[in-house]
Parts: C-alpha cells; sequence; structure tokens
C-alpha cells in the first residue's frame, strides 16, 4: 500500500512540474497593425462587397469585437497612445507632427515592445508600426521595417500606372491626395506582401530560447490606393454599390453660437462628385481591402503550418478608420464611426472560445495591459488601458464603460457603442450626439433634441478632466515645414498690403 502512495505521489509530483511548465511558458505574440482600414471587411459587414476570405476565416478561429474604437483617428497620436497605453490627452501627443519619442510627457514611458523586449523577449518589427519613429533608439532588437531592407531588387521596379483624380477649378485638393492605380508588378513584389512575407519566415528562427514579440505593419489601403491589377477586377464598376451619402448632413451641427461647424464637405468628395468618380473611388478602396486580405492571409497560413502556431497570441487591429464619401468625407480625422471604430481580432490559444464575437466596448490603448496579462508580465502603472483577459475568457460579460476618443487638444468623441457624444473643444464649443441603433450614420444630431439632455449629461462626465499641452512639433515632419511656409508666405503677403 505504501509503494501505491509513493507511486502516485510521483506521479502527481510529475504531473505538477509539467502542468507549472506548460503554465510557465511564455506566449509568443504576433501584433498586426494595418493602416486606415475600416469596417469594410466580411466579420463586421461594413461593406457587404467587400470580399475578404482570410479575415473571414480568421474571425472562425478568434474574437471579433463589434465595438473596437481608436484612441484617435490619425495615425500618429493613435499609434502613439496604443504603444504606449495611454491617452493623448496624457502625453500630448495629438497630431502627426509630434514624435512620441521626442515628447515630455511620453519620450521616457516604455513602449509596448520595449516593456516585452526589457523582461525577457526578443522583440522584432517589419512594416509600420510606429509613425514616423526613429529607427536607432533600440525600441526592439530588429526593425526591418525600411522597405529596401528585404525587398527583391526586382520589387523596386515594380512601376504604376495612375488613375489620378482630376483636378477642379478653384478647389483645391486634400493632399495628394485621393488617387489610385494598379501596380505593373505581381502580389509578391509588393511592399506588404513581402514585410508578411519576411514575418512568416521568422517564426521557424531560433530566438536563443527566449519567446518573440513580432510587430508587422501594413500599409494598405492608405493612400495612394495601389494595389496588383487582380485586386481591381475583383470588384466591377458597375455593380459597386455606394455609401449612404446625405447631402444636408451638416446642416444641425452647429457651434454654441449657432453658426454652422462645417460649411461643406471636403475637397475630394467635392472633385468626386463633380467627376461623378465615386464608384471609381468605392472599388479602389474595396481593391486594397482585398489586398490587405491577402497579404494577412499569406502571413496566417504560414503560423498556422510553424511550430510555434499552438502558442502564439494574435491580435490583428487598424490604426482607425475611413471615410469613403459618408458623412461628405473621403478621409478621417473626426468622431463618427467610419472613422472612429475599427477592425479589432484577437485569438489567444487554450484560452479564448474562437469564433465569437463580443459587443464589450474597447479602445486600442486597452491591448497594452491586456497583452502584459496574458503574458505573466508585471502590470505597466502607466497604462491608462484595462486587461480585456475577462472578456477573452467569457466575451458574453457586461463591458459597456463609454470610451474616449480624441483628435487635436480637447477635442473628444465619448462612446459605449450605443450612443455617440462629440464635444469640440472650448474654441466653438460644438457638440453632436448620436443614436447609433437607429441612425448608425449618424444623420441626426440630437443634441438640441429636449428628450434626450438628460442622457446627453450623463456622456459629458467622461470628458477628459485634463488636457495636458500639445507637445513640441517634430521640425523635421513635412507637415510642420509646410506649416512654416504658409506662415512666412502670409507674412510676405501682409507686409506687401
Amino acid at each position: 500500500m505504501k509503494n501505491i502512495n509513493v507511486s502516485l505521489l510521483f506521479f502527481a509530483l510529475i504531473s505538477t512540474l509539467f502542468s507549472n511548465e506548460l503554465d510557465s511558458k511564455k506566449y509568443n505574440v504576433v501584433f498586426i497593425a494595418i493602416d486606415d482600414l475600416n469596417d469594410w471587411i466580411g466579420p463586421l459587414g461594413g461593406n457587404p462587397q467587400a470580399k475578404t476570405p482570410n479575415f473571414d476565416q480568421f474571425a472562425k478561429e478568434s474574437i471579433t469585437f463589434n465595438k473596437a474604437y481608436c484612441p484617435s483617428t490619425v495615425c500618429g497620436p493613435s499609434r502613439s497612445a496604443i504603444l504606449l497605453g495611454k491617452y493623448c490627452y496624457n502625453t500630448g501627443v495629438y497630431g502627426n507632427e509630434t514624435n512620441l519619442k521626442d515628447a515630455p510627457l511620453a519620450k521616457d514611458l516604455e513602449t509596448l515592445p520595449e516593456y516585452f523586449g526589457n523582461r525577457g523577449y526578443h522583440t522584432l518589427s517589419s512594416g509600420k508600426i510606429f509613425h514616423k519613429h526613429r529607427k536607432s533608439d533600440g525600441t526592439m532588437d530588429h526593425m526591418a521595417w525600411a522597405f529596401h531592407e528585404h525587398v527583391p531588387e526586382n520589387a523596386k521596379k515594380w512601376g504604376l500606372e495612375w488613375e489620378i483624380l482630376p483636378k477642379l477649378e478653384g478647389v483645391k485638393a486634400y493632399g495628394g491626395d485621393v488617387k489610385w492605380g494598379a501596380t505593373q508588378g505581381k502580389l509578391e513584389e509588393t511592399k506588404d506582401f513581402v514585410t508578411m512575407d519576411w514575418g512568416a519566415k521568422q517564426l521557424n528562427r531560433d530566438f536563443q530560447g527566449k519567446p518573440f514579440f513580432m510587430a508587422l505593419g501594413i500599409s494598405q489601403p492608405h493612400l495612394p490606393w495601389n494595389v496588383p491589377q487582380e485586386f481591381f477586377d475583383r470588384y466591377s464598376l458597375e455593380d459597386i454599390i455606394l455609401p449612404e451619402i446625405k447631402m444636408d448632413d451638416y446642416e444641425d451641427i452647429l457651434t454654441k453660437d449657432g453658426k454652422p461647424v462645417y460649411g461643406k464637405e471636403d475637397a475630394s468628395f467635392t472633385i468626386l462628385e463633380h467627376h461623378k468618380m465615386h464608384r471609381d473611388a468605392t472599388r479602389a478602396y474595396l481593391a486594397n481591402v482585398s489586398y490587405v486580405d491577402a497579404c494577412l492571409g499569406h502571413f496566417l497560413d504560414q503560423l498556422k503550418k510553424s511550430p510555434c502556431y499552438e502558442n502564439t497570441i494574435v491580435v490583428i487591429w487598424s490604426d482607425h478608420g475611413w471615410h469613403l464619401g459618408e458623412k461628405k468625407r473621403y478621409g478621417k480625422v473626426n468622431f463618427w464611426e467610419e472613422s472612429a471604430r475599427i477592425p479589432f481580432f484577437m485569438r489567444v490559444p487554450n484560452l479564448s472560445p474562437e469564433g465569437v464575437q463580443s459587443d464589450a466596448v474597447v479602445n486600442l490603448v486597452d491591448m497594452y495591459p491586456t497583452l502584459l496579462d496574458l503574458c505573466g508580465l508585471p502590470e505597466n502603472q502607466e497604462n491608462d488601458g484595462r486587461s480585456l483577459v475577462p472578456v477573452l475568457k467569457d466575451p458574453s460579460i457586461e463591458w459597456n464603460e463609454p470610451t474616449v476618443i480624441t483628435w487635436q487638444r480637447n477635442n473628444h468623441g465619448i462612446t459605449d457603442g450605443k450612443f455617440k457624444y462629440i464635444y469640440y473643444g472650448k474654441s466653438n464649443g460644438a457638440e453632436e450626439f448620436y443614436d447609433l441603433k437607429t441612425d448608425p450614420y449618424e444623420h441626426t444630431n440630437l443634441v438640441r433634441n429636449p428628450e434626450f439632455s438628460q442622457l446627453v449629461d450623463q456622456y459629458r462626465k467622461y470628458l477628459p478632466k485634463t488636457n495636458v499641452p500639445t507637445s513640441p512639433l517634430n521640425k523635421n515632419h513635412k507637415g510642420y515645414i509646410k506649416r512654416m511656409k504658409e506662415l512666412q508666405e502670409k507674412k510676405k503677403q501682409k507686409s506687401k498690403s
């Protein structure tokens, strides 16, 4: 009897040690960022015309967050907030002209990959993760995100055949702008495919026993919309269905003095409307979404075949959305759903149920504390977000605290996925309030409707109490340089007059 008990104790001890060894084995992390992708993918249903088989398949293997929002609706501040786990109104990084490593309140904080790297992970990256971030500051063990580091020689000659948006006299277009075209090269020669292929090749590397944190950035569907012809061919121009556009959409958006906030639509919309090219632009964006799907699918297929698949967390997200004519806009930088709501998926082996959708209200600043929690790393006390592990374990859990979206200082959107409150700071005091269930395109501003006054007051309480000053601008940024030239030109014109 004693021998049996000793044997049982021995096997129990071995089992416990084995179990502890499994528990202590750190997850790898694959962190995939996509630029300017809105909800026009199969799992989110933003546009039923979108052909995204790889997103569709990944949604069956992960959790899809239906109510995920970006911390800001432009690349620089959004990515800075995500990678610091800290809202822009606490760092002063409000625009693309500020590098987070130059911001006084952000420069000494550990970014997400730094935090992992400083605690035993091998960190590596390719593609756009940071925005205008210096490569030499030691953020990762290996940053191969410069295209020329791993692009095939022939891919540098891939070429373009542009379909440039015609100019319209008297209208200054929004930047460099809404233009698109098919590349002459093959899919395998394009930048984003090369980035994802590079990532796939790292999966079988030996990192000397370390777990890895790999960040991969896909640049499309950021303008210009240039992808191989095969992706344009997936969509017939004649069959394109346009988003719902309301031409008097701005009439109920007023300043505190009762003046219109938006005089007219943006310039790109004006030009596309004049030339009747809305369908062309919509088709081009859809082609880019399908291209992103193909690049993503290539990497995910290789991940499934790799030995690390069963121990690797995969997070897929977009830094913000994009308007395709809705609200008479082609672009971002506002608080409406097309700009603020984004794709967000997480696959956590042996923890999360697969193929489910969650209506939990999340902000991408939550990714930082969530990944630390999942990987058994200590909390970062600087994080503003909260761990989503309870949601990952039970996607049906009630998780509906309103979240904050910021664009420039003192301007915020507050939403819980049911209602949206927008406040344009002290400059003009404009407010908006929408019922997202009955009015998903946010056509009817309810802020002056007395029936909603108490509800509006509830959302106002979530406005940040403090908005730290804007951080110094990066003087090498093209936006800053352009702004300075414009100011100098105005001074010259003023002195002449």
